[in-house]
């Protein structure tokens, strides 16, 4: 009976691998997008009451993407 899963394993697996893979590259992204955001709202004076938690918030997102921790 197993053998006759198998296949079906298999393409779940590369599914499931492949799904994974594309949440960790969107996360690097938003990350990334977060980051400058928070570096040009910075900048701007005014606006560094907001930017330096949107580059605190990219920075953890990033390292929770990279590494896993938090």
């Amino acid at each position: 009976m197993g053998i006759l899963l198998w296949p079906f394993q298999l393409i779940w697996g590369l599914i499931s691998f492949l799904f994974g893979l594309m949440g960790a590259v969107i996360s690097i992204v938003a990350a990334i997008v977060t980051i400058v955001l928070g570096v040009i709202l910075t900048i701007t004076l005014i606006g560094s009451f907001m930017g330096i938690p949107l580059i605190i918030l990219g920075a953890l997102l990033l390292l929770k993407t990279f590494f896993g921790i938090l």
